[in-house]
């Protein structure tokens, strides 16, 4: 092989990889997520409560649909005796809005520690699964949080009319109709949505930005092999 056939073989070989490279990165779905103050009017057996705390929300592929991760960064409620380990037992409704629309229940486990009399009741991370029936940009805001606890139930109403924690670009299943379905901690449609990332939206500009960049020095590589070659062969 001459030495004008291999240079002309890696310039061809830069600019296959600098167009996958962009596609791929271009290709990258959206998602934002968004720490919204929620403040909870709480209905307990002895009387009413309130407690703001911050809800963070993350989604992960989860089979067709997703996992939506809520956590609570404060905590809400409190208890008039100490409720030992094991003895509460969290769950919250998720609403989802934007192209679909429904919500689901997203549950957590059982406080792994006692807690003590009368302090804030720490809720553990919850965990629900979304499918879409619909494509587009979905959003996902906390709801009823409801604490089961020695044989009573206390829910918590956000009464501060909260902004969605979470917003992703999604793909339903194709020709589906209606919303999300509250089916205990999943949606009930199937899907072949694809997997967002959370953070912030413009992190897949800066990501195409990125691929567009290492296209153009793909291209530009080419060019300058091509004029040398050319100026070395006359």
């Amino acid at each position: 092989m001459t030495y004008r056939t291999y240079q002309k073989r890696t310039a061809a070989f830069a600019l296959s990889a600098a167009l996958a490279g962009s596609a791929v990165l271009m290709a990258a779905p959206t998602a934002s997520a968004t720490v919204q103050n929620v403040n909870y009017q709480c209905k307990t057996p002895i009387g009413n409560k309130g407690a703001v705390s911050p809800i963070d929300m993350k989604s992960a592929k989860s089979g067709s649909g997703y996992k939506i991760t809520m956590s609570f960064q404060k905590g809400v409620s409190s208890s008039p005796v100490e409720l030992g380990k094991g003895a509460m037992h969290p769950s919250a409704v998720i609403k989802v809005g934007g192209a679909d629309s429904g919500q689901f229940t997203a549950t957590g486990p059982a406080n792994d520690k006692a807690i003590p009399a009368n302090s804030p009741i720490k809720i553990s991370d919850l965990t629900g699964t979304y499918t879409p029936k619909k494509s587009g940009k979905v959003n996902f805001t906390a709801g009823v949080l409801t604490i089961k606890a020695l044989g009573t139930n206390t829910t918590c109403t956000p009464s501060n009319s909260p902004k969605p924690s979470l917003e992703m670009d999604v793909k339903g299943a194709a020709g589906g109709g209606g919303g999300a379905a509250d089916s205990g901690s999943s949606a009930s449609a199937p899907s072949g949505g694809e997997l967002p990332q959370t953070g912030p939206e413009d992190s897949a500009i800066a990501l195409g930005t990125l691929g567009g960049t290492v296209l153009l020095a793909g291209a530009a590589g080419v060019l300058w092999l091509t004029r040398r070659n050319q100026t070395a062969s006359r």
